[in-house]
């Protein structure tokens, strides 16, 4: 039963989006991971299908289409791999700052290269002595003459070697209180004075994601390039924050649904002492309860994703998605790696690439931990 926020049209968008992937990317996923990089020019091919930033409006490349097909692209995204998880972060988290709190001339200079694939988005939040703790950044911008002076580094940052387009959260007032008043975004290109990129980081997984290391030396940015006003940063990040922590929900229960889908093929193909693996009990309870786990967190999903869409406010459950998705991806990721055998600690195996690539969700987008704190406090303890 197909939820109720995807239609036939969502489903024959999705059939064209698997028939592209199939032959775009799935063959050259493999690679892709050994090179660590996904190459330019698939992007580009995304933006010429229109699989970059449905929902902009058309005048600015997008085509204002609803959120329901964002979801169905980040689901078969998640089906090639993991490593994809920088598309949905350019389209989903990044450019909907621009859309939301970007001036006519910013959205006229960058939303139709970014729907294009032309331009690459990052956001930089994280910082070397600061994650979850986002008031305390260290990352100055100083405004003098019309342009801000930056200076300060980010790390740990998604399509951070490819990024054409950097969000950064800064502190153009220091001295602030509280200090989450002093944030403020802004927007650097790719060839702004005094940015440069540090190391490509060498990740556990998400081989093929690239991630980066940022720095900023006295980084020449225009005062137009500020984006909404100056002090509102910190609460934009928090307003966005519910669909970033929504898109990283989607992408673990579609990973629980593809490694369950896997294994269960697997154990019946597989035979030990003479009959199918799938046939011995204690296979069969591994797979009854992954997959019991898998369907409540799916119906839990789908309805949280129609209250997204019906802009209903949805913080306290979204971290409840956020947290449980991703710890169960990780679980599922253990149970089916032993159901596989040896085997399922061969790279040739989808399994061992899903049980080094799933960890880190449940860190990235604020931490499971955070959101366990954020819940409680909505409870109001």
């Amino acid at each position: 039963m197909h939820p109720s926020y995807l239609t036939e049209e969502h489903q024959i968008f999705r059939m064209a989006l698997r028939k592209f992937l199939e032959k775009e990317a799935e063959p050259h996923y493999e690679q892709w991971e050994t090179d660590r990089i996904i190459p330019r020019a698939f992007w580009k091919k995304l933006g010429e299908q229109g699989f970059l930033c449905p929902g902009l409006k058309e005048m600015y490349g997008g085509s204002e289409a609803d959120w329901g097909f964002s979801v169905v692209i980040n689901e078969e995204l998640e089906k090639v791999g993991s490593g994809m998880v920088g598309i949905g972060l350019h389209s989903d988290i990044v450019v909907p700052y621009i859309a939301s709190y970007g001036t006519e001339e910013q959205k006229k200079k960058w939303l139709p290269k970014c729907a294009s694939g032309e331009m690459i988005t990052a956001i930089a939040m994280t910082e070397p002595g600061a994650g979850s703790d986002l008031a305390n950044i260290k990352t100055t911008a100083v405004l003098k003459d019309g342009h801000y002076l930056v200076n300060g580094e980010k790390t740990f940052i998604t399509n951070g070697i490819h990024g054409d387009l950097i969000i950064i959260a800064c502190k153009t007032d220091p001295n602030a209180v509280p200090k989450h008043k002093g944030i403020s975004l802004l927007a650097i290109e790719r060839d702004t004075p005094g940015f440069s990129r540090g190391r490509k980081l060498n990740k556990v997984g998400l081989h093929c994601q690239d991630t980066a290391e940022l720095i900023f030396d006295d980084c020449k940015v225009p005062k137009e390039n500020l984006i909404g006003e100056e002090g509102k940063g910190f609460a934009y990040l928090m307003e966005k924050l519910q669909q970033e922590r929504l898109v990283v929900a989607i992408s673990a229960q579609t990973a629980s649904e593809d490694m369950l889908s896997e294994t269960l093929e697997y154990v019946k193909s597989r035979e030990a002492f003479g009959r199918p693996v799938s046939q011995f009990q204690n296979t069969q309870f591994k797979l009854a309860e992954m997959a019991t786990e898998v369907k409540m967190g799916r119906v839990f999903l789908d309805q949280l994703i129609a209250r997204h869409m019906a802009g209903q406010d949805i913080v306290t459950e979204v971290s409840m998605a956020k947290w449980r998705l991703t710890d169960t991806a990780r679980k599922i990721s253990m149970e089916c790696m032993q159901l596989h055998g040896g085997y399922g600690y061969m790279e040739e195996y989808k399994i061992a690439r899903r049980y080094r690539d799933i960890p880190v969700a449940s860190i990235y987008a604020g931490t499971n931990e955070i959101m366990k704190k954020i819940i409680a406090k909505n409870l109001g303890l």
